[in-house]
């Protein structure tokens, strides 16, 4: 834990959420080591932060400390670890902007802020990076196959594209068919499908593109 502070510069923080940070090291998601994956994720975050003119102290901050949750997920069964991230967070008295940019990665809180925002993208793109997560080639296109399968199984769907290593697919509706209400419903359903059919890291986006043009020449 104390490298792991070390490593990302911060200072003020509880020895107890260091004590935590420490258990991470004995976590893996799927592979990924969840004390690295911190460290990675904070150092992402306060990179996109100053690239974007946002508060890199708090997005810095945020991004090691988002999975504490995991250190203690497997005692208390039932909530999101990024709440429980929340919870400790707050007992230890870490400033809100970090707890809300922390508990927010998964959107089980909506995120409120642009540091929220960012600890997201760092926290996707250190998990989707090539090499982060243990998965053969196979098992990865299989994901991506059936996740287009599925997409392409409802009614006016003109066609489908896994994108972002299958952590979102991309639904292209064909308008005459599917309207405006009937989009919203479809990108439901096929999300309640997915979860019932698939097993995957994290979540799958899934987003329905509805598109009409209209076209003339003049001569």
């Amino acid at each position: 834990g104390e490298r792991a502070v070390l490593e990302t510069g911060l200072t003020g923080l509880a020895p107890e959420i260091v004590h935590l940070l420490g258990k991470m090291k004995y976590r893996t998601s799927y592979g990924q080591n969840v004390l690295n994956h911190s460290i990675e994720v904070s150092h992402i975050a306060a990179m996109l932060a100053a690239e974007v003119g946002a508060d890199s102290a708090v997005a810095r901050r945020a991004g090691l400390l988002h999975d504490l949750g995991k250190a203690v997920d497997f005692e208390l069964e039932g909530r999101p670890h990024a709440l429980l991230t929340g919870d400790i967070l707050r007992r230890y008295k870490e400033p809100e902007l970090v707890v809300h940019a922390a508990e927010a990665h998964h959107h089980d809180v909506e995120p409120a802020t642009i540091e929220a925002v960012l600890v997201i993208c760092g926290d996707q793109i250190s998990a989707a990076r090539p090499g982060a997560r243990r998965e053969t080639l196979e098992t990865y296109v299989k994901r991506l196959k059936k996740l287009e399968e599925i997409g392409e199984g409802f009614q006016g769907v003109e066609k489908t594209f896994a994108v972002q290593a299958g952590r979102e697919i991309r639904v292209i509706v064909k308008p005459e068919q599917i309207d405006d209400l009937e989009a919203l419903r479809l990108a439901r359903n096929m999300a309640k499908r997915i979860e019932e059919e698939m097993e995957y890291p994290g979540q799958i986006k899934v987003t329905v593109i509805r598109e009409t043009r209209a076209v003339d020449y003049a001569k």
